[in-house]
Parts: structure tokens; C-alpha cells; sequence
């Protein structure tokens, strides 16, 4: 059995760790083309690291209109296929990249839910929209979680 991320176990840590082998291996016949070869697997990794990035943004984007715009209907459809297709790509190593990366990704979120929201008229929506992730990445990540609207937070602390 090779040393190293298993393929089945976490995919984007083995693209990484092959294409490192791959490129410290010795090389006597030169009609290889060795350092290609470990970019093309390097590149099928980041593949995976950018569809689980999108899938995030995507989630983002669709909860903060959940949770801030009074547009009906809200889409639970986006979400749930967004984290169905998550939840097949998501392994320790992309969820400890996500984790890294979630403010950036909040940002890009934030950015896409308040350009589709201002579309509509609902500028002051969008304006609204917190600074800091209000989504931990379990929350995110979790089928069937979905934030309070505010709407309805709202009317919870005037009774």
C-alpha cells in the first residue's frame, strides 16, 4: 500500500501528495514528461479545491438572502443541492482550506447576494449585510439549517 492520503479518503490531499512523488522520483528515461504529468494531477486537485470553494460562495450567498431579504419564494432548492454537491466533494484537507479561507469567501458571497438583491431594487437589503460571516462553516455546510430571517427575528424581540 503507497504512503501518503489515500485517493478514496481525501482526493485533493492525494492529488497533492502524487504529483510530490511524482516529481521526486528519479528520472532515467527522459520521454516522460514527468513535471506536466504532476501538474495535471496538482490541477485535477485544485479542480476539486475550486468546486467546493464555489458550492461554498453559492451557499453563502443564497442564506444571506434567506436571512435578510423579504423576497418570496426563498430558494431552499440552491442551498440543498449546493451542500448535496458539498458534501460529495468535502474532505479534511478542503474543509481545513475552507476554514482558512472563509472570509474571503463570505466577502465573495456577500458581494454576489448584494449585486443580485440591488438588481431587484433591494438596495438597502443588501447594504445590510454584516461585515463578518454570520455562518459558522458547519452552519453551512449542514443540509436542512437554515438562518432566522430577520424579519422574523425582529418581530421575536418586539413581543
Amino acid at each position: 500500500m503507497p504512503d501518503g492520503p489515500r485517493y478514496e479518503d481525501d482526493f485533493y490531499a492525494w492529488t497533492r501528495y502524487q504529483a510530490e512523488v511524482l516529481r521526486s522520483m528519479p528520472v532515467s528515461d527522459n520521454r516522460f514528461d514527468r513535471e506536466h504529468v504532476a501538474e495535471e494531477i496538482e490541477d485535477l486537485g485544485k479542480s476539486e479545491r475550486d468546486a467546493v470553494r464555489s458550492q461554498i460562495r453559492r451557499i453563502i450567498e443564497h442564506l444571506l438572502k434567506l436571512a435578510y431579504s423579504p423576497a418570496k419564494p426563498p430558494r431552499f432548492d440552491c442551498i440543498s443541492n449546493a451542500r448535496a454537491e458539498l458534501e460529495d466533494k468535502l474532505s479534511a484537507t478542503l474543509r481545513r482550506d475552507m476554514e482558512a479561507t472563509l472570509d474571503k469567501l463570505y466577502a465573495d458571497g456577500r458581494r454576489n447576494a448584494a449585486l443580485a438583491l440591488r438588481t431587484f431594487g433591494e438596495e438597502a437589503v443588501a447594504s445590510a449585510f454584516p461585515a463578518k460571516c454570520p455562518f459558522s462553516l458547519d452552519e453551512i455546510c449542514q443540509q436542512d439549517w437554515y438562518p432566522v430571517a430577520r424579519e422574523d427575528e425582529q418581530k421575536t424581540e418586539a413581543k
